[in-house]
């Protein structure tokens, strides 16, 4: 089995819920306040982990109190941390989330998450068999460092596009598995998607953001499943009828599972219905990284559905 290796950002979470939110403005009076290890690139290394994968995350956090709880957290997880260094220069990542009604507002701080360098990402021992996994929460050239190291040595690179921000031609083609969901897609390939689009739209859509041919594409519906646009081959996962309680992480959840399910030499659709599972559990649950499932949660949650 491969190593699943996360580029990314390193949060905590600070989240407020109230029964709706604020219009601009506004006050309202909220339930409580909680803290929660997040961030893009630390959730995705929790799920990976918890799935059963060694994972290695790559990322920067500030020597301060915030720093220190998320030290202790993702080594309690399993996660390799050696590769995460800390830094005086900047504040911990830190993420202001409102959640109502199930969804939330995100408000992202990148602290010393935005100094994460590609000599951060020079000396990782990636190896055929491995996936190396990053989101938009770091520098962006750093990203296209570490992917062209991990392609050098014949690793797969997933790639989460998220926050959305217009990439490189260059980078997108160091990708191999883009993940990501209608807004992003929309955003990226330059056009107009909604919630109401068909699989057919959303599916043309993926065609003209294609880097490569054989690259893979993968859109995240929520509720309404996953469409993967794998080269020419069209893959589409039914969405899981879950009670939602807080969707923060359900992306990076996804993004994780899948990637374990690669580093374990699992075929893509398989992959995608395990990950798609995996996500369905995280949103039943509050905060970011601990509501990432185990294997052993979402193998029942196959077999019951």
């Amino acid at each position: 089995m491969g190593r699943v290796f996360v580029a990314g950002s390193i949060n905590m979470d600070v989240v407020a819920t109230a029964d709706r939110h604020p219009k601009v403005g506004e006050t309202v009076a909220g339930r409580q306040v909680l803290y929660f290890p997040g961030g893009k690139g630390a959730n995705q290394a929790v799920a990976a982990s918890r799935l059963g994968a060694g994972t290695t995350l790559i990322g920067r956090l500030g020597r301060d109190s915030f720093g220190a709880e998320l030290r202790t957290f993702l080594g309690d997880q399993g996660i390799d941390l050696g590769s995460i260094k800390e830094t005086a220069e900047a504040h911990t990542g830190t993420a202001i989330i409102t959640v109502a009604k199930a969804d939330n507002t995100i408000v992202v701080i990148p602290g010393s998450n935005a100094l994460v360098s590609a000599d951060d990402v020079a000396d990782v021992p990636v190896a055929k068999g491995d996936v190396a996994v990053s989101q938009f929460e770091i520098p962006l050239p750093t990203i296209a460092a570490f992917f062209r190291r991990a392609r050098e040595a014949g690793v797969v690179t997933v790639l989460n596009p998220a926050p959305a921000q217009i990439m490189s031609g260059e980078l997108l083609a160091l990708v191999d598995i883009l993940v990501l969901n209608e807004t992003e897609l929309g955003f990226l390939a330059g056009v107009e998607l909604s919630d109401s689009d068909e699989a057919a739209r959303i599916f043309d859509v993926a065609r003209q953001l294609q880097a490569r041919q054989d690259q893979t594409i993968c859109v995240t519906l929520g509720k309404r499943g996953v469409l993967a646009l794998a080269g020419r081959e069209e893959v589409a996962v039914p969405g899981r009828a879950v009670k939602a309680v807080d969707t923060t992480g359900a992306g990076d959840c996804f993004v994780g599972a899948l990637a374990a399910q690669l580093a374990d030499g699992v075929p893509l659709r398989a992959a995608l219905t395990f990950a798609n599972a995996a996500a369905s559990i995280s949103v039943q649950r509050m905060g970011a990284g601990p509501s990432m499932p185990t294997a052993t949660e979402v193998a029942a949650a196959i077999t019951a559905s």
